[in-house]
């Protein structure tokens, strides 16, 4: 069972509190994080090219990790549309499945602790997606979890039959 979950979706959407919930039961599963990759693969701005180039980056290091079997979870924002068919032609098609992690702007500003969504709208954070930056709504994801009115454990499940029906 090897595959890419690329989720995709604005920041504080929930991407990451499920694909830890994911880590903790898909065995071997690698994590890759936005906010960690921004440590490890070191700082960029927040600028078009710079998110075109980070998510390169984390495509490539995707196809490695699948390349040895090992399954993999990518969290990060992916903004764009161009970004996300990029990735999908970097990393084996039959093996990429985006998933769209959707939930309102309102939303993801209550759940907001670091006040990131503040800071952007008063211009201490710029390129902010949602803000002053789009995000490009996924024209055909995999599959779509919506973080509204879901609970983490039935988004979680949601995806699991995803991969338990691709993976037969």
């Amino acid at each position: 069972m090897t595959f890419v979950l690329w989720m995709t979706g604005r920041p504080c959407s929930g991407k990451t509190t499920i694909a830890k919930k994911l880590e903790e039961i898909i065995p071997n599963l690698a994590m890759l994080d936005g906010d960690s990759l921004y440590e490890w693969l070191g700082p960029y701005d927040f600028s078009r090219e710079s998110r075109i180039a980070q998510n390169k980056r984390v495509s490539h290091l995707a196809k490695l990790l699948i390349k040895h079997n090992v399954p993999v979870c990518v969290s990060m924002i992916s903004p764009y549309e161009e970004t996300r068919n990029n990735a999908r032609r970097i990393i084996d098609n039959k093996k990429f499945y985006l998933v769209y992690v959707e939930c309102d702007i309102t939303v993801c500003e209550e759940r907001d602790t670091k006040e990131m969504y503040k800071q952007a709208r008063s211009g201490k954070i710029k390129n902010f997606t949602g803000i002053d930056d789009v995000f490009d709504e996924p024209k055909s994801p995999d599959i779509i979890i919506n973080t509204n009115d879901n609970p983490i454990d039935t988004c979680v499940e949601k995806i699991l039959r995803f991969i338990e029906e691709r993976d037969t």
